[in-house]
């Protein structure tokens, strides 16, 4: 194809004074991409050989291979601003194609693989996989993955905490789950686990050696960024993540580990070996089995121990939740023993409280046996109490505190009234009214008692008494009469 030498000229200059690609040229030209070819050799040297760019830069090329010895990831738009400090007045483009070539290339690494004997060893991570609602806002949730790097075999529950204490946990249930304990367990540098490591030398967390020791199982850590040492557990996390928790949702903690042992059972240990894929994990577990270490008996305690202060009001503090005492505990320090669904305080030997572990934030949990002993012991408290009663048995009423305030209420005077229909409806259904009504948007107790009101009828339930009498009034009978004598 024969061209102008008008178009062979403006060829020439897209391609090395504006740099355009040849492909670009023929396109916007209109041209075959061999005539431009042709053009741009037949008219003078190639892009990158002899431009007047390319000779600006050679004076700076052994700065520039050093510089990237030293920093070898770094780009060539920074290198170019050094340049300029130094006198460099080629083209960025000039640059770019030199550092192309000069770049140091990463070194890539053989990875040898190694194959446990059964029973030797499991590997344990956390993968984080979402939040979940809890009263006063929403937790993150993780999922702990234990798996035996021999056969594949895993265990896996939802968690809402990373502390060493959920790990003691965890490890203990995966022992129970798979009949056994291996004789090693391999690990991340979590601060849970190890709490200072400098090259070999590790300091592991006090808790996690004394539960290691107590079932003989010796922990390890991975080197530092090395995750392909426990690839097991991290395709488990993967597998996990793509299979079980995609598109899948659960409305509570047992929930989701309920639908967890369902999925491993069924799904998780009936798949492939990824070794010897003509059987499944369940069988090769099943040959692994026997060579893991037995359970001791009694199992070690994974509760969480510590002693807590109890304030002036008789309540202790956990994360950032609070648990009532009996007031005649205020001021005293007692022994907190929490796992992950009960919390007990004893002074010494002797039981004082008993709760179910809260995992809200900021919520107060007080027992109504707490609260009569304080009003019993301090009668003008009962009024002054009001807030903290229906915090404790309606706390679903939290978020109408704020919109009376918003809305300029008289916080003592709405008080009172819901404390009325608490008495005459009870707790069950004032707690279904206030989601309801917290769902609406709506705040007023008189849309309140109708919304009780109507759930009793629905219920078919006797109307309550609303009004209670004292005991100076007696209680007649009324005679009707003609009420034409008043006109008298």
């Amino acid at each position: 194809m024969t061209v102008s030498r008008e178009k062979e000229a403006e060829i020439r200059r897209l391609f090395f004074a504006e740099h355009w690609k040849r492909g670009t040229i023929a396109a916007q030209l209109g041209v075959h991409p061999d005539v431009v070819a042709r053009v741009i050799g037949h008219l003078g040297p190639r892009a990158h050989a002899g431009r007047p760019d390319a000779r600006v830069l050679e004076p700076f090329e052994a700065w520039v291979d050093e510089t990237l010895a030293r920093y070898p990831r770094l780009v060539a738009t920074r290198l170019f601003d050094m340049l300029r400090e130094r006198g460099y007045e080629g083209s960025v483009v000039t640059l770019r194609r030199y550092v192309r070539q000069a770049r140091p290339q990463p070194k890539t690494e053989a990875f040898l693989r190694l194959q446990t004997l059964p029973g030797e060893q499991a590997q344990v991570d956390w993968a984080h996989v979402g939040q979940i609602p809890v009263r006063g806002g929403y937790r993150a949730l993780w999922v702990f993955v234990l798996v035996l790097a021999y056969s594949r075999a895993c265990f896996a529950e939802l968690v809402l905490s990373l502390d060493v204490h959920s790990l003691r946990r965890s490890l203990v249930r995966a022992g129970v789950a798979l009949g056994g304990l291996p004789r090693q367990w391999l690990c991340d540098n979590a601060k849970t686990i190890v709490l200072e490591r400098q090259g070999d030398a590790v300091r592991f967390h006090p808790l996690l050696l004394d539960l290691a020791a107590r079932l003989h199982v010796q922990p390890r850590l991975c080197a530092p960024r090395r995750p392909q040492e426990k690839g097991g557990v991290e395709r488990a996390i993967r597998f996990f993540k793509e299979r079980f928790f995609a598109a899948r949702s659960f409305h509570s903690l047992e929930h989701g580990n309920a639908q967890l042992v369902e999925f491993i059972d069924t799904i998780a240990h009936r798949r492939p070996h990824p070794r010897w894929p003509e059987r499944s994990v369940a069988e090769v577990f099943a040959e692994e089995q026997s060579r893991l270490l037995p359970l001791p008996e009694p199992l070690p305690h994974t509760d969480l121990v510590t002693l807590v202060p109890v304030d002036r009001t008789a309540f202790v503090r956990l994360d950032t939740n609070r648990y009532s005492v009996p007031h005649t505990y205020a001021g005293r320090t007692l022994t907190l023993v929490a796992s992950d669904t009960e919390l007990r305080l004893l002074d010494g030997d002797q039981p004082v409280a008993h709760h179910a572990r809260e995992w809200g934030r900021n919520q107060w949990l007080e027992l109504p046996a707490h609260r009569a002993a304080l009003v019993e012991e301090k009668r003008a408290a009962r009024a002054l109490k009001g807030r903290d009663r229906l915090r404790a048995e309606v706390p679903e009423i939290e978020p109408l505190f704020e919109r009376w305030v918003d809305a300029g209420r008289n916080l003592g005077s709405m008080v009172a009234r819901v404390i009325v229909l608490l008495d005459a409806y009870g707790a069950p259904a004032m707690r279904e009214v206030l989601t309801e009504m917290v769902a609406r948007g709506t705040h007023d107790p008189g849309a309140m008692a109708i919304l009780c009101e109507q759930r009793r009828r629905a219920r078919g339930d006797r109307p309550p008494r609303v009004v209670a009498f004292g005991d100076h009034v007696r209680e007649r009978d009324v005679v009707p009469h003609d009420l034409g004598g008043y006109d008298e």
